[in-house]
């Protein structure tokens, strides 16, 4: 996990917290609910992400994503409105980055397999043959009629920058409509925090330490009602011939994303938001991510850099730096 939830100071006999996670959206979802725990409200909520990922997942050649993938070329397809809401979000903060997200990203992600049973390194022709098909502005949206269209046969949407913060943010609202006030959702690493601890103190979250095994932090995070999402290239990669190929493509190259930073963090009310941005951020660089970041409302970010810093957004937040080889 990119986080850990952190319980030193809260006893089972004070919150009596109830966990329970299943393998969904290609990761470990974990629901933690510190009051009033019912199985009827757990099973809504993983309900609920479950429908998401049917709807959402390339992986899948029932989803309406593959639906949308395998019409590409000839005709444009109806989706649900949450599929379509997403997607048409998506756009706007591709938009935003001026392409450094960007959801027709598919080809690249099938033919480099990171993460999977068949992940390669594909030839710089095959790369070459793919990247006219990768191009957000192509994307045709009918808003009146709730369909879309990708106009070159070969295209493909892949929703895994943004399905899991929808996700996230999904789940929390099932939760809600149960009576649920505390709790905490982690979908692979997506946390969302709902309320504070028992004795309103806020949740502490610790962030990944990006040049340390899984399970070591190097920062901790105090929130309450918020969404942390961190990106990396640790996250999922490919080592091949001494090679290390990291899982974030760049949509202009179609190879792994050289970036600045080993962890970029976003945290803000929105998981959706947060989980594109992080994405975004990470593919922009130092210079023009914090300009991005520093340009919105409500939204915060904090960065590990190759050279061993900790860099923040200009808005600040109740950040805890635990491992000082960072701190300069």
């Amino acid at each position: 996990m990119l986080f850990l939830v952190l319980f030193t100071s809260c006893s089972k006999s004070e919150d009596q917290p109830q966990s329970q996670s299943f393998i969904m959206l290609g990761t470990v979802c974990r629901i933690t609910i510190y009051d009033k725990p019912t199985e009827e409200a757990f099973s809504a909520a993983f309900s609920r992400i479950r429908e998401i990922e049917q709807k959402m997942s390339l992986h899948s050649e029932t989803s309406e994503i593959a639906k949308i993938n395998a019409a590409s070329g000839r005709e444009a397809v109806q989706v649900s409105e949450e599929t379509f809401r997403v997607i048409d979000k998506a756009l706007q903060i591709a938009h935003l980055s001026e392409g450094a997200f960007d959801i027709t990203i598919g080809p690249l992600v099938k033919a480099w397999g990171i993460g999977g049973d068949d992940a390669r390194r594909p030839s710089d022709e095959e790369l070459a043959l793919l990247l006219p098909l990768i191009d957000y502005t192509m994307v045709e949206l009918d808003h009146q009629a709730r369909t879309v269209y990708l106009p070159k046969t070969g295209m493909a949407l892949d929703l895994g920058g943004i399905a899991k913060g929808y996700a996230a943010d999904e789940a929390a609202r099932v939760l809600r409509s149960f009576g649920i006030e505390r709790g905490i959702i982690n979908l692979g690493g997506n946390v969302l925090t709902m309320g504070t601890k028992q004795d309103g103190s806020l949740w502490r979250i610790g962030i990944q330490d990006p040049e340390s095994s899984r399970g070591e932090y190097a920062m901790i995070v105090q929130l309450d009602d918020t969404s942390l999402v961190t990106s990396g290239p640790y996250e999922r990669f490919l080592l091949l011939d001494g090679e290390f190929y990291h899982h974030i493509l760049d949509t202009k190259t179609g190879l792994p994303i050289d970036s600045d930073f080993t962890s970029v963090s976003i945290i803000t009310k929105n998981s959706m938001l947060a989980d594109a941005l992080s994405t975004s951020v990470y593919a922009l660089g130092l210079d023009k991510g914090m300009k991005l970041l520093n340009e919105l409302d409500e939204v915060e970010g904090l960065f590990f850099t190759e050279a061993k810093q900790v860099l923040f957004s200009n808005k600040r937040h109740p950040y805890r730096i635990t491992n000082t080889e960072y701190w300069e």
